[in-house]
């Protein structure tokens, strides 16, 4: 599933498309994906302006000038491709050509500045939901996220406080969108690793008695933040099926220090461990035994 840097590639490659233009027509080629689509959910697009477009954990948000906004979610197979005119975007290095099927792109914007964009998703696990702007915080889907692990508001203080009190294990608890949004098992495993901190330790361990944020907390944050930073920059990591909006492959995955690494020698400096796998909350971990503490 896509986590928040592949979320914020495909934000960044739709803007030009999206933003402040007006939405000619959209053709819902079925009535569901994960869920149902909204009866007036056409209707309520056609002809709108695309304000602004943002994102919130793995969720793309599209303000519109009605007040509205279109609520996006990739699942585990979705993505968009943006084609100009008919002619597509041009290739950049990671290109990976797009079939001719278009079997799966369940949902087409056709926008006024003469882009089209289609929502492709072959498991159909992905959504899309219009909300009332001024009913966005008691969205069941967002109003229980926690806080943007590349936003102000996330720092060492945050992330103990939020983990004093759990019992579980610190890979867990990252998981845990309400402990931190948009993370998922490639960048909790890789920062991790970069943070020298076991996928097994308690996650209480990040605060002091008090409720202080203990040394590891801060190097966490600072590892958080610097692996997602860097999936970004390199256009997320293409496993299975993540997709750039221009066809292109993200290549982050080409830098992946410790996720599906098992058996080989720990990158680490001095280090003379081997990355080894289990099975952890039924996800696979990747973690170095010996300078993950």
């Amino acid at each position: 599933m896509p986590e928040l840097p592949e979320v914020e590639t495909v934000r960044r490659g739709l803007i030009p498309a999206m933003e402040g233009v007006r939405i000619k027509h959209v053709t819902a080629h079925r009535g569901d994906l994960r869920f149902p689509l909204q009866a007036d959910f056409a209707a309520r697009l056609n002809g709108r302006t695309v304000t602004g477009l943002g994102r919130r954990a793995k969720y793309l948000l599209a303000d519109l000038d009605s007040g509205d906004v279109l609520l996006m979610h990739l699942g585990m197979s979705g993505s968009f491709r943006v084609m100009q005119d008919g002619d597509g975007a041009i290739p950049g290095a990671f290109h990976h050509p797009r079939g001719e099927s278009r079997t799966h792109d369940h949902v087409v914007f056709e926008m006024d500045n003469g882009a089209a964009i289609s929502f492709n998703d072959p498991r159909r696990f992905g959504y899309m939901k219009i909300v009332a702007r001024a009913d966005l915080d008691d969205e069941p889907f967002l109003k229980a996220l926690g806080p943007e692990p590349l936003g102000n508001a996330f720092d060492a203080a945050m992330l103990a406080q939020a983990c004093k009190a759990k019992k579980t294990s610190l890979k867990a608890a990252l998981l845990d969108q309400r402990v931190v949004a948009g993370l998922g098992n490639i960048y909790v495993c890789e920062a991790l690793y970069r943070a020298h901190l076991s996928p097994k330790r308690q996650a209480s361990t990040l605060a002091s008695r008090g409720g202080a944020p203990a040394d590891r907390a801060v190097r966490l944050v600072g590892a958080i933040r610097a692996v997602l930073t860097a999936a970004i920059e390199a256009g997320g990591s293409s496993l299975r099926d993540h997709r750039q909006t221009s066809g292109e492959l993200g290549y982050f995955q080409h830098s992946f220090q410790v996720y599906d690494r098992e058996g080989e020698p720990c990158r680490t400096r001095g280090c003379r461990g081997t990355v080894k796998r289990f099975t952890q909350n039924g996800r696979s971990t990747f973690w170095c035994p010996s300078c993950q503490k």
